[in-house]
């Protein structure tokens, strides 16, 4: 009977040292809302106040969510949410008009642990696409939804609908019509330039369950035709993860990130090269986009909870709670230099 109470005592404190484990495993998020001519003249403190506290509120509320011990998929929708709420940012409200005047979406999501993954592209109705992408990636066999298909079947899943001028601002109007008034006396499309080209928002996480999860979500580029689609919908190009290497999400001219499968391009540097995240991220933005003039960044962390988010543009919006808890905010200035 001893030995028997020795043995279930045994069980129990082992039972307890597990659990006590698995809540010390570390969380971390990082978050961006874009990469660009963000210029520090450019600012009044207002304003630089405002996206700060924007980008703290997204990061916080997901990391709230990983320390309760909520799925990495949730943390990244959570913050991606407040962030595509938000008419500081190129994402929901606060898109930016195609050439017709319209709003048109795009947004990713992708689990590390599963490699399952979802997306929505060129949406006008969908008031959050990346609840839209979550649906796609659970409730249908299908990766990327399009256009009106998508948005019939984020009805069918309950998702809430809009109408399409709900995502206007007078900034982003202002803008339209400038791109439009210089590419017309040009006579010329695909123009395009400085922050016109892109602007993003996006989270990765690493969960308590050790999972990496990433997410993208876009209005996509000023004054686009045609039915342009960039790299923040496309897995590979604008997200991914994976549990053995890394989960990337980018933000900057699209048709570069496609070109060069920026995302997977990083995680697979660290898979197969053996490189550390800093090194394969580095490399990809400054050595390998940056000479063909990508001009962008990324966020990413890697499953011991490193972080890197370099950037080859004047500047990023970010924000990143890392394992400690530790919250820093960063526009201008590459982390490493703060």
């Amino acid at each position: 009977m001893k030995k028997f109470l020795a043995a279930v005592m045994c069980s129990a404190l082992t039972l307890s040292s597990q659990l006590v484990a698995a809540e010390e495993k570390p969380v971390a998020i990082v978050i961006h809302g874009g990469a660009g001519t963000i210029l520090k003249k450019n600012f009044t403190p207002e304003l630089e106040k405002a996206y700060k506290d924007t980008l703290s509120e997204a990061a916080k509320a997901g990391y709230a969510l990983l320390e309760q011990g909520e799925p990495g998929e949730k943390a990244v929708i959570a913050a991606i949410q407040i962030l595509e709420t938000s008419p500081l940012f190129n994402a929901g409200i606060g898109a930016v008009y195609t050439w017709e005047g319209e709003h048109e979406l795009d947004a990713s999501l992708m689990h590390g642990g599963t490699h399952n993954a979802g997306a929505v592209a060129g949406v006008k109705t969908i008031r959050s696409p990346i609840a839209a992408a979550s649906a796609v990636m659970h409730l249908s066999p299908h990766v990327m939804l399009s256009g009106e298909g998508a948005e019939a079947f984020a009805e069918e899943q309950g998702l809430t609908l809009v109408d399409n001028h709900i995502f206007d601002t007078e900034r982003r109007l202002e803008s339209l019509k400038k791109v439009k008034a210089r590419m017309e006396s040009a006579g010329l499309y695909g123009g395009q330039k400085g922050n016109e080209r892109f602007g993003t928002v996006g989270a990765v996480v690493l969960d308590r369950e050790g999972n990496l999860v990433a997410g993208t979500s876009t209005g996509g580029m000023t004054a686009k035709r045609y039915g342009r689609i960039g790299d923040s919908p496309v897995i590979g190009a604008g997200t991914w993860a994976d549990n053995d290497s890394c989960a990337v999400s980018a933000t900057g001219h699209g048709e570069f990130f496609i070109r060069y499968h920026v995302a997977a391009d990083i995680c697979t540097r660290m898979k197969y090269q053996g490189t550390t995240l800093k090194e394969a991220s580095d490399t990809v933005i400054f050595d390998v986009l940056k000479p063909v003039g990508g001009d962008g960044g990324i966020i990413a962390i890697d499953k011991e909870g490193n972080i890197a988010a370099p950037f080859n543009s004047a500047g990023m919006y970010r924000a990143k709670i890392d394992g400690k808890g530790v919250l820093s905010v960063g526009i201008f200035e590459q982390w490493e230099t703060l």
